[in-house]
């Protein structure tokens, strides 16, 4: 079970970047690996990879649509991106991990995300930081650690937007888990 680095209470902007090197790191050791441990490294990126997002999606973004310049467009990019790399991790999910097909899909997919997160922590956490008090940062950090705990923990394309999350996301968690305990995959 993939746990966030970061303990202590902290504000928002440092427990998603801490998640940022995480999930550089797994990337990493997952492309390095090859069979069984391949394979637990890509169910741990997976799973962290749809924690972040969901977090994100709950607690980051709508409060960046409302507070930052151009917040609306800001999130819409990162929203489109955060898609299209759900689709991916579906698209990888179905492949075998030995496969070159599955290597280069994943170096695609490394490439994107951390694109993604360089753009996240310059366009939206940096300027959520300029725009909030410590307090209000301070609360969405600890609301983000409660959306961890009952995240999805796989992803789940065109469930984006906060609304879709709140629906959507503990029907999915629950289903997500199920599966996990079910093909020991989680």
């Amino acid at each position: 079970m993939a746990q966030s680095a970061v303990m202590s209470p902290t504000d928002v902007v440092d427990f998603l970047t801490n998640q940022h090197e995480q999930i550089k790191s797994l990337f990493a050791k997952t492309i390095a690996a090859s069979g069984e441990t391949r394979e637990q490294n890509f169910v741990e990126l997976r799973r962290l990879l749809a924690i972040h997002e969901t977090v994100e999606e709950k607690i980051v973004h709508p409060r960046a649509k409302r507070k930052i310049a151009n917040g609306a467009a800001v999130v819409g990019q990162r929203l489109e991106e955060e898609h299209k790399a759900k689709t991916v991790l579906q698209q990888l999910e179905k492949l075998d991990v030995d496969s070159t097909e599955f290597t280069q899909l994943l170096t695609e997919l490394r490439d994107d995300v951390l694109d993604h997160a360089a753009h996240e922590e310059k366009d939206e956490f940096a300027r959520l930081g300029q725009e909030l008090s410590s307090h209000e940062l301070e609360s969405m950090g600890r609301a983000a650690k409660l959306a961890e705990a009952i995240a999805p923990t796989r992803p789940h394309a065109g469930v984006e937007s906060q609304v879709a999350n709140l629906v959507a996301g503990p029907f999915a968690a629950m289903l997500d888990r199920a599966r996990d305990a079910i093909t020991g995959k989680g």
